[in-house]
């Protein structure tokens, strides 16, 4: 059996409500759930703060006996393997009579990795893996880790019009609006480390944390890119080729300056970059990258796809998205 656009369109819901448990779920992925039965809503469900209860769980709570005869739609396919913490949700998704399972994604993990769907349909429930981008992409730090073994990269870009980071002096606040820098706190607010290079770090002491209302909880971890010794509350990477020392975060949101953004470019370590352009000329101020290592311009072709724009205030947001596969598991 094959998705629907109508089945595409409920996993895009859940994978927009799996975006409330971004990054609290950790140590698990973030998962939306939908349960839905004559086309109205019985239950919904996000993994749940430290990772318990996983979205079916929440989901199938709400709609209660109603969930029999009814479609779960799920970003990740349900676990199969039992927990200390709780049961495979395969199997509570078996036991609650359920016609219908869509999930958005296979899970990468060898204890599930095709399990929870062999169980579900080994219980007589007609069960479809969508290969759902929009679910992918709300997975992306959980498949980035599975499949490489590091979290997923954000690189974040303040920029005047003609490319500069500051003032020659390093003068830097502010390049952005307010509604600019209140949209990179949210970005803060969906990642679970963050990071500047040692040089930001002496120049502007950044506090590096998420200050919007209701989401002060949210500030992520800080790093910074240095061999050197750190300041209380930081830790080091010392090396932007292995971020094994991250682990087990699953989203890094980088945030320069220029040298720590050219080490994680040329270290091929960026998955999506955020280009914030204010409508302001510099002129001779301090380069946004530094040297990364090209030797011929062809090979600056073809390595990002820009996926988004928007205008913030008076400035404008570009996402790009570095052309691998959406799904690296």
């Amino acid at each position: 059996m094959t998705a629907s656009k109508a089945d595409l369109r409920w996993l895009a819901a859940a994978a927009a409500l799996a975006e409330r448990g971004r990054p609290v779920s950790a140590p698990n992925p973030s998962v939306g759930a939908i349960i839905v039965k004559e086309g109205r809503v019985i239950g919904r469900g996000w993994t749940q703060a430290g990772g318990r209860p996983h979205a079916e769980a929440v989901a199938l709570a709400q709609a209660g006996s109603d969930a029999a005869g009814a479609t779960l739609y799920v970003t990740l396919e349900p676990c199969a393997h039992d927990s200390a913490r709780g049961p495979a949700c395969s199997a509570l998704v078996a036991a609650a009579g359920l016609a219908r399972v869509v999930i958005g994604a296979g899970d990468p993990d060898p204890r599930t990795a095709g399990g929870g769907i062999a169980r579900l349909e080994a219980a007589g429930i007609e069960t479809v893996l969508a290969d759902c981008p929009r679910c992918a992409d709300s997975l992306a730090g959980y498949l980035t880790r599975a499949a490489l073994g590091r979290p997923h990269v954000t690189l974040k870009l303040a920029l005047s019009i003609d490319g500069c980071i500051a003032l020659a002096d390093g003068t830097s606040q502010w390049i952005t609006g307010p509604a600019a820098r209140a949209h990179t706190h949210r970005e803060r607010a969906r990642a679970d480390a963050i990071l500047v290079g040692g040089g930001t770090l002496r120049a502007d002491t950044p506090s590096l944390d998420v200050r919007l209302e209701g989401l002060e909880d949210r500030s992520p971890t800080r790093w910074v890119l240095t061999r050197g010794e750190t300041p209380d509350g930081w830790q080091a990477l010392r090396d932007p080729a292995d971020l094994s020392p991250l682990a087990p975060a699953q989203y890094l949101f980088v945030e320069g300056g220029a040298g720590a953004t050219a080490a994680f470019l040329a270290a091929d370590h960026v998955d999506r970059l955020l280009v914030y352009r204010a409508p302001i000329v510099i002129g001779g101020g301090m380069a946004s990258v530094g040297d990364i290592g090209l030797a011929d311009l062809a090979q600056a072709h073809g390595r990002w796809q820009r996926i988004a724009t928007a205008a913030l205030g008076s400035d404008m947001l570009e996402v790009y998205e570095r052309t691998r596969s959406r799904n690296p598991a």
